[in-house]
């Protein structure tokens, strides 16, 4: 059973999102994205001071399996990019919503956060798969 913590907005492609208090963001895959992905041994992240729209490619992840493109779920600019995972990308498997985050954006358009699932719509897309 994947998890899906109930304070994270969601995309219909597996992405999720979490405000932080400093008006930024933080973005990473679900863990039922990563369990569908399988071990991810490698992370292509963006730079930081890139800007990007919603739904454009922020991230490549591969894994044993296939090459995964992750999805930008807010419009904005890449503040941080998680660069433990360039020695360690199996934290995207092993810890998916906490060390295992891919990018930090300041994001530059707040009405697309309206577009973004809730936990309970997420797992009712996820049930589909």
């Amino acid at each position: 059973m994947s998890e899906t913590p109930t304070e994270l907005k969601y995309t219909s492609t597996h992405e999720w999102l979490r405000e932080n208090s400093d008006g930024t963001v933080t973005v990473g895959i679900s863990d039922h994205a990563q369990e569908l992905l399988g071990d991810v041994v490698f992370a292509e992240l963006p730079e930081a001071g890139q800007q990007i729209g919603q739904g454009e490619q922020l991230a490549m992840l591969e894994s044993v399996k296939a090459a995964s493109d992750v999805y930008a779920p807010v419009s904005g600019e890449v503040v941080e990019v998680n660069s433990a995972l360039e020695d360690a990308p199996e934290l995207v498997n092993e810890a998916c919503y906490t060390e295992g985050w891919l990018v930090t954006l300041r994001a530059s358009d707040p009405e697309e956060f309206g577009q973004l699932l809730d936990a309970d719509a997420y797992l009712s897309s996820t049930a589909e798969d």
